[in-house]
């Protein structure tokens, strides 16, 4: 029942925010659109955690704050190997263990990846993301366990070794 409550307030807060309109006609599709998407996932057995992420707003927005130092960092790093004149570029592919079994957590790491210079993901398997990196530097598993873990507690998931 939170669940649903939570993602009515959600739809009605960006119903009337792109809308934009305040007219009893489109007020009135606009409640009609919300009731049947709610019912909708409630008789699909979907209103949880991982459909309703919004409970754990402040978690992830200070991920997000992290993952944007991240990116800033590995920025300076993949464009200092790219302008240096030796051109120090060393493509590497390398398996990154997953670290939750929640679908949420593991795209939410796979896409950090992807969004971080230099990174890519580019095969998830049940166990590991296959990551091809520019540079051999950013390739070590270890220095994506900090991401994975931070990508699972910003979705409120429990990791494997925890």
């Amino acid at each position: 029942m939170r669940f649903a409550f939570i993602l009515t307030l959600i739809m009605t807060a960006a119903w009337l925010t792109l809308s934009g309109y305040f007219i009893p006609m489109i007020l009135t599709f606009g409640v009609i659109s919300i009731v049947i998407v709610v019912w909708m996932c409630a008789r699909m057995r979907i209103l949880d955690g991982e459909t309703v992420p919004y409970l754990s707003l402040l978690p992830t927005l200070s991920y997000f704050v992290w993952l944007f130092a991240e990116i800033v960092k590995a920025n300076v790093q993949v464009v200092k190997s790219v302008l240096s004149p030796d051109l120090e570029v060393s493509p590497t592919l390398v398996k990154i263990p997953l670290n939750s079994d929640v679908d949420i957590a593991e795209t939410m790491f796979a896409n950090s990846i992807t969004l971080t210079p230099g990174t890519v993901s580019v095969d998830m398997q049940p166990d590991h993301i296959l990551v091809h990196a520019l540079l051999e530097d950013m390739s070590d598993p270890a220095d994506f366990k900090e991401m994975g873990d931070r990508s699972a507690w910003a979705v409120g998931v429990k990791t494997k070794d925890s």
